[in-house]
């Protein structure tokens, strides 16, 4: 299925930290960060640890650079000691990252989980950066596209006849996990192939009429060197960079070149 002829989508840069820096690292970051990327048409967004949060929210305050969490629990409120709900971050950054590979992996989280954590974001208005993708295995094996297929089925079960909770700005992010710090790289036509994937699936089950317009990122181990592939290709809309998105001078690199797909969208 072709959707690339849709309406342009937003060309999306965020940045996941991870788990690095401290507030006053992470302000005075964030402010270089944003200088350095006043790109025309790219939207920014920049996640930072929870307890940098309230630091970079204010260092951004004056700017387009929206803040995003890294993870929020299932829960609105409740005993679950050391977690952090949608409802807590609200007021400190409107974007969430949620099921991304290394939580999938270290926390053992699993598609219905992720699931009630989507159905959170759109509770308390917390714009969803879904991730999805395949271990190496899973590639060699040929079966990719049925693994990244399966994730958003059972995610979106979870909330498939509540139509008004599924978050109308879903952005997904595609991270092909044997990419990710291995030194193996993906191409922008893997890339592209399972964006299509990644949109079908979304129509079939939760967004049909919206499905054409949801955002996809690249999040392989995206650098300066290695965007350009991803977004020369039509149906990939920027890029959730991690360990490049430090570095201030990768960053700027990063969306200046999404900048040129988003003038290129826009006719300009």
């Amino acid at each position: 299925m072709d959707l690339s002829s849709a309406a342009p989508r937003p060309v999306i840069v965020a940045a996941n930290w991870k788990m690095n820096t401290t507030p006053l690292d992470a302000a005075l970051l964030a402010n270089d960060i944003a200088a350095a990327t006043e790109v025309a048409g790219v939207t920014r967004v920049i996640c930072p640890p929870f307890v940098s949060l309230e630091s970079v929210a204010r260092a951004l305050e004056d700017t387009d650079v929206a803040v995003g969490a890294q993870n929020v629990h299932a829960q609105p409120f409740g005993a679950y000691t050391g977690e952090i709900s949608a409802p807590m971050v609200v007021g400190l950054a409107t974007w969430a990252i949620i099921g991304h590979s290394e939580r999938r992996r270290d926390q053992a989280e699993d598609d219905f989980l992720i699931g009630r954590k989507l159905l959170r974001c759109a509770e308390f208005g917390l714009r969803p950066i879904l991730c999805v993708g395949e271990q190496l295995d899973e590639r060699e094996a040929g079966r990719a596209e049925a693994t990244v297929r399966s994730q958003l089925e059972q995610t979106l079960s979870m909330i498939e006849g509540a139509a008004a909770l599924v978050p109308e700005d879903l952005v997904i992010a595609y991270e092909p996990i044997w990419a990710i710090g291995t030194g193996r790289t993906a191409r922008g036509s893997d890339a592209a192939a399972m964006a299509q994937v990644v949109r079908d699936t979304l129509a079939r089950h939760g967004l049909p009429n919206g499905a054409a317009g949801v955002p996809v990122l690249y999040g392989g181990s995206v650098t300066s060197g290695s965007i350009d592939e991803f977004l020369a290709e039509p149906d990939i809309d920027g890029a959730l960079v991690g360990g490049a998105s430090l570095k201030v001078e990768e960053m700027a690199g990063i969306v200046a070149r999404a900048g040129l797909t988003a003038a290129a969208r826009q006719g300009l």
